[in-house]
């Protein structure tokens, strides 16, 4: 199956934190869209691999997301060496995505800047012929989605673009809350972390309000590049 996009995320639930709106913006107009979670998010405080799984699951139905897949890779501690590389080289082989969204290249968990440049190091090699890999036993085609955009997340990062998903806050607020383990839940008995609080939730409304604020809508996402935007026309920038 061919997609238009692939986001990847070092755990389930960065995605739908960092760019759910738009996700669910351009399956809204028509694009096919598919999620691969690097880890299960097994060293979460809060909540099981198991319980991450169907909570993705949710997710991906709020979003309409076509697939979705969990490299289970080891949280915590995958690296950016040739084994994780090729695992996720089978995916964008697998795909053929025109887009790769990622994680921010750098943020308070270590995974998050070691998924961003994991995944765009694999974005690279997989366009490379002498690289072979196989799925189910069949020879996967060289293939190098068109632009990597990194998507922002715990830290404030400037932006190089905005999205305005003003018509689809409240989809990326239910596919984040679609983790009822994760976030702020005051019967939960289980410890404390920094994103259980409930000021942490309402930073993912304000953070979105604040952007739309400065392009002159309700909402939006930011996104940092690898390297120049181009546009045909002054006319295409809004």
């Amino acid at each position: 199956m061919k997609l238009d996009i692939l986001a990847f995320g070092a755990h389930p639930d960065d995605i739908e934190l960092g760019c759910g709106g738009t996700l669910a913006k351009e399956i809204a107009n028509g694009k096919k869209v598919g999620i691969v979670d690097l880890t299960r998010g097994e060293l979460g405080t809060r909540g099981t691999a198991l319980t991450r799984d169907q909570e993705a699951n949710d997710a991906s139905k709020i979003l309409g997301a076509l697939v979705r897949e969990n490299l289970g890779f080891a949280d915590g501690f995958f690296i950016n060496d040739k084994t994780h590389q090729l695992e996720i080289i089978k995916m964008i082989r697998k795909y053929q995505p025109e887009i790769v969204l990622c994680n921010a290249i750098d943020d308070r968990h270590i995974d998050h800047g070691k998924g961003s440049k994991l995944v765009s190091d694999a974005c690279f090699l997989s366009g490379l012929l002498k690289i072979e890999t196989t799925i189910d036993g069949k020879s996967q085609e060289k293939w190098r989605p068109k632009q990597v955009y990194h998507y922002i997340q715990w830290k404030h990062i400037e932006p190089d673009f905005v999205v305005d998903i003003s018509e689809f806050i409240d989809t990326k607020m239910a596919s984040v809350l679609a983790y009822k383990t994760q976030f702020y839940d005051p019967n939960n008995t289980e410890p404390e972390t920094p994103i259980t609080s409930k000021n942490f939730t309402d930073s993912v409304v304000y953070r979105a309000r604040d952007l739309g604020r400065l392009i002159g809508s309700d909402y939006a996402e930011g996104f940092t590049v690898e390297r120049y935007v181009a546009v045909d026309s002054l006319f295409d920038l809004k």
